[in-house]
């Protein structure tokens, strides 16, 4: 019976801890709390850029935001008749 290794990495969306399994370096992860997208990186190798947990966290409430007034927008169009 294989147990998994998991490395531990903190979501630049939401702040979360997250356990990811070692299979998944290099690939594309979902947050399972927040749905923020990441690449799952060693957290120690410094290869990457540096993400500002604060402009992640602006950045995904602006795109909520932005879906949530396109919603609207679509549900108070009037359709009229042709």
């Amino acid at each position: 019976m294989s147990k998994h290794v998991f490395f531990v990495r903190e979501c630049p969306t939401c702040g979360r801890h997250l356990h990811i399994r070692v299979e998944y370096l290099g690939k594309k992860v979902v947050c399972q709390h927040c749905h923020g997208k990441l690449e799952a990186r060693d957290p120690a190798a410094a290869d990457g850029p540096i993400i500002d947990p604060a402009q992640s966290i602006l950045l995904r409430a602006e795109a909520l935001l932005q879906g949530t007034a396109n919603e609207n927008a679509a549900r108070n169009r009037v359709q009229r008749p042709r």
